[in-house]
């Protein structure tokens, strides 16, 4: 988190993560390979066709995991240790990118990342820059590799951070455009296309149906009570809150508010953690502190603080009791300094 940064720790759930992940790249590789055979490419063809497939397929599933956890919250723990399959990713597609270099490229007069710049730079229906497409596809995976570990979002700031990520859609599109001219210049087109289209269907759907769901669920805002003392969210009966279980709760202005019943008592903190904007509003409460679904960070459902060493701070909210319904203040308190 914030105070230092070590290399990655694998606990035994990243472990098993991990292994299911590497072990069914391999295993789609040694499939594609046995399968190609006898279909009269060469060796090499085989392994650039292999290793770029294994790729594309890697990167459409990890901007799958997104939308879908959000639709099954038990796929959550794929969302949590995602980062590790973008690196897996990644690999693969420098050894795609590697096959392809030293079988194209390599005996030119220039070295091959240069022939990229030199040969392949034409933009036609006849000979358009596929090469360069795949370059800068990768690329920008390979930055956001580079700046997965939490040093980096620290370093930037999690705002420019996350801008950066999300130029994983950029990558996406370039990599999506590098199969199908490709497969247009291979003339080989048919199967790689269908595949290249069926994958954006897909994903597309997932992203529209999870972002119909979420302001589906932002619409539903928390009734407004009046009294003496200003206007309260009206979050419902105490009773019907979950224990150790955030539940969500909409003001008609402003951000997710994360309501936590916990050791007798009812707290409210800001909805967002402050790693990456991970929706606290599903967390639940794991050895005494609201730990965040998507990478684990924690925060004291009291008063929003992480936990010593840690420095980490949200906003909260006022609570109380009225007739047995729970009443939240919607006005935030900024956290103090740090302690």
């Amino acid at each position: 988190m914030s105070v230092r940064y070590v290399a990655v720790q694998w606990s035994a759930r990243k472990a098993i993560y991990d292994f299911i992940v590497g072990v069914s790249a391999l295993l789609f590789v040694w499939l594609y390979r046995h399968f190609a055979a006898g279909h009269g490419l060469s060796t090499q063809v085989i392994a650039i066709r292999s290793y770029g497939t294994c790729a594309f397929a890697m990167l459409t599933i990890i901007l799958s995991i997104g939308p879908l956890s959000r639709l099954d919250a038990r796929l959550m723990p794929w969302l949590y240790n995602r980062r590790h399959f973008g690196v897996m990713m990644a690999a693969c597609g420098v050894l795609h990118a590697n096959e392809v270099l030293s079988f194209h490229l390599a005996y030119g007069r220039p070295s091959p990342i240069a022939s990229l710049f030199v040969y392949d730079t034409s933009f036609s229906l006849g000979g358009p820059p596929v090469a360069l497409m795949g370059f800068f596809g990768l690329l920008i995976v390979l930055v956001m590799a580079a700046t997965s570990h939490d040093f980096w979002q620290r370093f930037m700031g999690p705002t420019a951070w996350k801008w950066l990520h999300m130029s994983v859609y950029l990558a996406y599109a370039l990599i999506v455009l590098h199969v199908l001219f490709g497969a247009v210049v291979a003339e080989d087109a048919l199967t790689p296309i269908l595949i290249a289209l069926s994958s954006i269907a897909v994903l597309v759907t997932l992203h529209l149906v999870a972002a119909r769901r979420a302001i589906q669920r932002d619409a539903e805002h928390a009734p407004i009570v009046r009294d003496e003392e200003g206007e309260w969210l009206d979050a419902g009966p105490l009773e019907a809150l979950p224990r150790d279980k955030a539940t969500r709760l909409c003001p008609a202005k402003g951000e997710p508010i994360a309501l936590v019943r916990h050791e007798g008592g009812v707290s409210a903190v800001h909805g967002l953690c402050a790693h990456q904007g991970g929706p606290l509003t599903e967390a639940h409460v794991i050895d005494g502190c609201l730990t965040c679904p998507w990478h684990g960070w924690e925060y004291n459902p009291a008063d929003g603080r992480s936990p010593p060493p840690f420095q980490e701070a949200l906003k909260t909210y006022r609570v109380r009791l009225k007739d047995g319904r729970v009443l939240v203040d919607p006005r935030p308190i900024e956290p103090t300094a740090a302690r």
